[in-house]
């Protein structure tokens, strides 16, 4: 298939994929779309929310519909690095054998994964960044595609553990789930107390995803939008000659070179989501906000003005 039909190809299976999506998922199209975008941009997710607004239900229904395996994990202050990753046991013939841990799986949904202490945090780092896990010297590959999108409540902060910047910054995106709009809430409402059930067809297999990553990656880009898209990042960062006094007034800290390489990517994959051959600057302004919302560090005087991150970004666009 020549790389041209392989574009088209992409933006029927997405079209697809989310009219699978929404046979359940009620509305939230700019989440499901930047959850695509990181999926098939070889990303993963940080998924900021309030209890109930079936941050799960998403994950479990994107899983089926991309033909892929999904495992929950349900992050708590006394979670141990090995119900993780998994550990070694000793068999009835008196040899250790090593038991697969959840985060042998496609897709990994780590909930509320500020509830549990920093060890067992950085315990998905490995996982996350390298693809592979060690365990007692041995080092075991996981299977691709693998994705892991980790929730976050944002409202209950007592016992908490929030992610250093170093953890936060291996997330290409993170995504803000807003309530419902009310005519949403009420099709929720009449979906969920029937006894109406929807079937999921997969789409997908692991090695169309694959092959659709590195598709993507293979996408050329023009060097004014890459240009674009490491000034947009430079502008984060209070020291620098391209920083606004806007930013020099109400950050602390901002992003860093790998927020240049996610822009490019995901870039690159709304591009490619929407038929085109190039990313252009729409494209990595259309990718910026998810970005760099958890890359730049406010200090107390935004926060006293209540200024958002958002705002700071459209500032700098």
């Amino acid at each position: 298939m020549s790389e041209v039909a392989a574009i088209h190809n992409l933006v029927q299976k997405r079209n697809e994929l989310k009219n699978e999506i929404a046979k359940i998922i009620v509305g939230q199209d700019a989440v499901v779309d930047q959850i695509l975008l990181c999926i098939f941009s070889g990303g993963h997710a940080l998924l900021v929310g309030v209890p109930g607004l079936a941050k799960t239900l998403m994950v479990n229904t994107l899983a089926q519909a991309l033909g892929l395996d999904f495992k929950r994990i349900q992050f708590t202050p006394d979670l141990m690095p090995s119900d993780i990753l998994g550990s070694e046991i000793l068999d009835e013939s008196r040899k250790f054998k090593f038991i697969k841990g959840p985060v042998f799986s496609n897709i990994i949904l780590a909930d509320e994964i500020n509830r549990t202490p920093p060890k067992t945090q950085a315990a998905l780092l490995e996982a996350m960044q390298e693809r592979s896990v060690t365990i007692a010297g041995e080092n075991y590959k996981l299977d691709r595609p693998y994705f892991v999108l980790a929730t976050q409540n944002p409202i209950e902060q007592e016992g908490t553990y929030p992610l250093p910047e170093a953890q936060l910054d291996r997330f290409m995106f993170a995504i803000k789930l807003e309530y419902p709009s009310f005519q949403e809430e009420v099709q929720v409402v009449k979906r969920t107390t029937s006894d109406s059930s929807e079937t999921i067809n997969p789409l997908f297999t692991a090695q169309e995803i694959i092959d659709f990553q590195q598709l993507i990656r293979r996408i050329p880009v023009a060097d004014n939008v890459i240009e674009y898209a490491v000034t947009l990042v430079s502008k984060t960062r209070p020291d620098n000659p391209l920083s606004n006094e806007f930013v020099k007034n109400y950050l602390d800290w901002g992003a860093g070179p790998r927020a240049s390489q996610n822009l490019i990517l995901a870039a690159k994959a709304n591009a490619a989501f929407n038929g085109k051959f190039s990313p252009d600057i729409e494209d990595v302004k259309a990718v910026a906000t998810g970005i760099l919302r958890h890359r730049i560090i406010k200090n107390y005087k935004a926060d006293a003005e209540g200024i958002t991150e958002e705002a700071i970004i459209q500032k700098l666009m």
